[in-house]
């Protein structure tokens, strides 16, 4: 089936977290279906790099250093915008696995606020100008976490459990609106800083997440996810999709070949 062209009005697509992995990923997905690309992060240097790339490939990309987590910094930049097409809700991630008896509550706090707040912050903000475009698409990449539990996930778990909940309760709060609200909940995707980041750089920690998975999901499947859903056709609405390797049969059952 082929993309939908994003009309005038709706072209400008924002991806938060978009310095690596999955944001920068789908920030090249949607420059390439026609979307004029606003990436934020953290790390300035990273998405500036992303859209000279993007913009010498013949797409179109800006790049603003943003904390999701910094709500006056999100509200100024914001205010750049009148319409926007597409929000793509990607700024997240695990710290720790530990068990719940011993687990950071430092950690527990830093992934509920990037996670849940960010999220809460960015589309808060941004709603108006979604919503102005006559043709506005939220999406919230969450996690197969956010469905169900595994031991020595209950912090992770609970934070997308919370960007679950935000997505499903937004849809029914602003149905008949102009915009749609789009859950992507990836499961096992082998990236190049997630599980480093999780388990504060221990490299041998981070392989043994994809010990003995044959080909666990890229960053590029699940862009290539994001902007399949997002380019149906308006009336189309992709309330939730779960994306797993045919390897990962849920979080806690997967095929290893060692």
């Amino acid at each position: 089936m082929a993309t939908a062209a994003p009309s005038a009005a709706s072209r400008i697509a924002v991806v938060t977290g978009a310095s690596s992995g999955i944001g920068a990923a789908t920030a090249r997905g949607l420059a390439a279906a026609g979307y004029r690309v606003v990436l934020t992060a953290r790390r300035k240097d990273r998405i500036e790099a992303l859209a000279e790339e993007i913009n010498a490939s013949g797409g179109q990309a800006t790049a603003y250093a943003l904390d999701v987590t910094d709500r006056v910094a999100v509200d100024e930049f914001a205010t750049a915008f009148r319409t926007i097409g597409v929000l793509v809700n990607n700024a997240g991630g695990a710290l720790g696995a530990d068990p719940v008896a011993t687990g950071d509550p430092a950690d527990w706090r830093r992934m509920y606020e990037t996670n849940v707040i960010g999220t809460l912050n960015v589309t808060q903000a941004l709603l108006p100008a979604l919503t102005a475009s006559g043709d506005g698409t939220v999406v919230v990449v969450s996690s197969t976490a956010g469905h169900g539990t595994y031991e020595g996930g209950a912090g992770y778990v609970a934070a997308k459990h919370g960007a679950h909940v935000l997505a499903e309760t937004l849809r029914l709060e602003i149905v008949g609106t102009p915009v749609r609200v789009i859950e992507i909940a990836p499961g096992m995707v082998k990236t190049e800083e997630f599980a480093l980041t999780r388990f504060g750089g221990d490299e041998a920690k981070a392989a043994r997440v994809y010990a003995g998975v044959a080909e666990p999901l890229t960053a590029d499947d699940v862009a290539d996810t994001i902007t399949w859903a997002v380019t149906r056709p308006s009336h189309v609405n992709v309330d939730l999709l779960v994306l797993r390797p045919r390897a990962q049969a849920s979080n806690t059952k997967v095929h290893r070949e060692l």
